[in-house]
Formats: C-alpha cells, sequence, structure tokens
C-alpha cells in the first residue's frame, strides 16, 4: 500500500489534560490498523486509512477494563478497546469522514457532528497531499469547542488551525462562562458538584456544573419522534430544531446538530488528501461554512481553487462582515449553495446504499 495512492494519513492527536481513548468505526472501505487505542495526554498516532475509506472517529473517556476484552467508559463506549465494528453509546463528539462520494466518488464529504450529544472539543485538520492542491486552511479545518476552559477569548478571526494569510473565521460570542451552560440542564450526563448542605437547588443557569459537563442530545434523552424527527416528523418542515440542537448550533456553527443540518454543516471538498482529529484543541469553535459556503461550493463544484476564491479566503474584512450568531442558515447564506450541497450530500449517501 503506497502512502497518497492507495492510503492517506489519519492523525489522532489528544491535547486534553489526561488520557482518553480514541475510537475507530469504519462503515466501508479500507480502515486503520487499529479501532481503538490509550492515547495520553500530548501525545499523537499517525495512522493510514484506504483512500475508500468511510468512517468516524470519537473520544472515549475515563475508561476502565473490568476483566480481560472489555472497556468501559463514561462516554463513547463500545465496550471493548477496538471498535471498529462497534459503535460508541452518546452522548460522543464525532469526526465523520467520507473519502470517495460526490460526483465521480472524488469528493470528500466531512463533518463534526454532535447530533447525538457532545462530550469533547475536536477539530479536524486537512492534510494536503503534497502532489496536489493545498487549499487555504481556513476552508477546511472545523473545530468545535463547547466546553469551559478550552475557549479562547472571543474574537472573530485567528490563526488556530490555519495561519496569517488565511485568518480562520470564529464564532464570536462565546466566552468560557457561557458555554460552561450551554446544555440544557435535564440533558447532562454528570451531577453538578453538591453544594455545601447536600441540597440541590433548583436548576438554573447560576448552579455550578461539573468541568467535565458531557450531553446528551435531545433524541438520545427522550427517543421521541418529534425530537429524533421520525414518523410524522420525518420532514425538514415539520421537525422543529430543539432546544439542544439551538444552543449546540450557537456554540458550534460548523458542527451538525440537527437531523435535517446537512447543507449547514457538511464540508464537501474535492478528495485526495488526509485528515487529522484533535481533541481538545487550542483556539475557539470555527464558523466556515456561514462564512466561506458559496466558495467551498465553487471549489467542489469545479474540483479547482480558482485566485477569485483564494482572494476572498485572505479577506479579512470579508471575514468580518460576515460574522452573525448560526441559526442553521445553509453555508455562506447562498441559496444555490444549499441546493449543491443538498444534492452532492444525497449522491454521497445514495452512492453508499
Amino acid at each position: 500500500m503506497v502512502l497518497w495512492q492507495d492510503t492517506v494519513p489519519l492523525l489522532i492527536t489528544n491535547n486534553c489534560g489526561d488520557t482518553i481513548w480514541p475510537a475507530i468505526f469504519t462503515t466501508a472501505g479500507s480502515g486503520p490498523e487499529t479501532g481503538g487505542f490509550e492515547l495520553a495526554a500530548g501525545a499523537n498516532r499517525p495512522l493510514e486509512v484506504g483512500s475508500d475509506w468511510y468512517g468516524r472517529i470519537w473520544g472515549r473517556t475515563n475508561c476502565t477494563s473490568p476483566s480481560e476484552g472489555v472497556l468501559i467508559c463514561t462516554t463513547g463506549s463500545c465496550g471493548q478497546m477496538d471498535c471498529a465494528q462497534a459503535s460508541g453509546n452518546p452522548p460522543a463528539t464525532l469526526a465523520e469522514i467520507l473519502l470517495k462520494g460526490g460526483v465521480g466518488n472524488n469528493q470528500n464529504f466531512v463533518d463534526i457532528s454532535i447530533v447525538d450529544g457532545y462530550n469533547l472539543p475536536l477539530a479536524m485538520e486537512y492534510q494536503p497531499n503534497p502532489n496536489g492542491q493545498q487549499p487555504p486552511p481556513n476552508l477546511v479545518n472545523p473545530a468545535c469547542i463547547a466546553t469551559a476552559g478550552y475557549l479562547a477569548p472571543p474574537d472573530r478571526t485567528g490563526t488556530v488551525l490555519t495561519n496569517e494569510t488565511y485568518p480562520m473565521p470564529y464564532e464570536s460570542k462565546q466566552t468560557s462562562e457561557k458555554v460552561g451552560h450551554w446544555c440544557p440542564w435535564n440533558l447532562q450526563i454528570l451531577d453538578p458538584p453538591k453544594p455545601g448542605g447536600g441540597i440541590f437547588p433548583y436548576p438554573d443557569d447560576s448552579t455550578p456544573r461539573p468541568v467535565f459537563d458531557p450531553c446528551l442530545s435531545s433524541c438520545k434523552k427522550t427517543n421521541s419522534a418529534k425530537d429524533c424527527c421520525d414518523g410524522e416528523y420525518n420532514d425538514p418542515d415539520k421537525c422543529p430544531r430543539s432546544l439542544y440542537a439551538r444552543h449546540a448550533k450557537r456554540v458550534c456553527p460548523d458542527a451538525y446538530s440537527f437531523p435535517y443540518d446537512d447543507q449547514a454543516s457538511t464540508f464537501v471538498i474535492p478528495g485526495g488528501g488526509g485528515w487529522g482529529v484533535t481533541f481538545c484543541p487550542a483556539g475557539r469553535s470555527t464558523d466556515i461554512l456561514q462564512t466561506f459556503g458559496a466558495q467551498i461550493s465553487q471549489w467542489a463544484a469545479s474540483g479547482d481553487m480558482s485566485e477569485d476564491i483564494l482572494q476572498t479566503a485572505r479577506n479579512v474584512s470579508f471575514i468580518k462582515a460576515r460574522g452573525g450568531a448560526a441559526g442553521g442558515r445553509g453555508p455562506g447564506g447562498s441559496f444555490m449553495g444549499r441546493v449543491f450541497l443538498a444534492v452532492v450530500v444525497s449522491l454521497a449517501v445514495n452512492a453508499m446504499f
């Protein structure tokens, strides 16, 4: 197997303060050498996957092995160390990657998904093929940081996950204090710290919460048709966006947080590169698709990175002018961008089944 011909790199990095247990589930194609492993704080593990790989990656937390072959974790547990063919239990922040999708199977479809819940901050970083296109990193490196203590001070642009030439558009309204309270009270899976008297006050936003505060989605909490967009609600015009989905989208604009969020959360780009997944990255949640959705759609449709797209990606004034609270709108607010992404997502899904 030749790198950049038969395989592409998949780099897993743990920037959290504690050990985590990354899990890798393979839906189709040639997966990596392992479906799960222990990763110490500050460490990384380089892997390779086939250029036809389709799968997802998540981080498991606070894992123990009560018996041989068994691994039980507070979040993301699949019951064993290797999750190559075993899904993890929510809540877990997912990195989802389809390397051969779209027209001619020549596109990557990637997203950060918190549609079933959130446990850890996560960023995805495109690994350019040295023999192919070198896209601006501020078009292809999404991040979702919804944990207090990991969030950089509010700013619309910055250089984390990118460089000074191509400023990254960030969500700019959340503070570390605010982001610690985004999860609706009844969807937290861990109890808040007990007050001095041992009696919890009536839940409100002033009640202290755990520093590590995993959050279930409304669907995974209630399993109701309305929350899960099932049955009579299996229609984007009939399924209401839950409180969880609304809060999640404000905190992580580029993350997939609602069953009908494809067009506002899926990155569709020309294929050929690899990917890095970092848990607990520095910086802020990105706001790439709302800012550059039209440009990414043009690049995906043509396969070429035009000078106009490069100039726009360097334009700080353009980035700041596109800033605003996310609310599930399509990429860049462009109707044509939404239509294009909806079509290519449909093509990719149909190709897999």
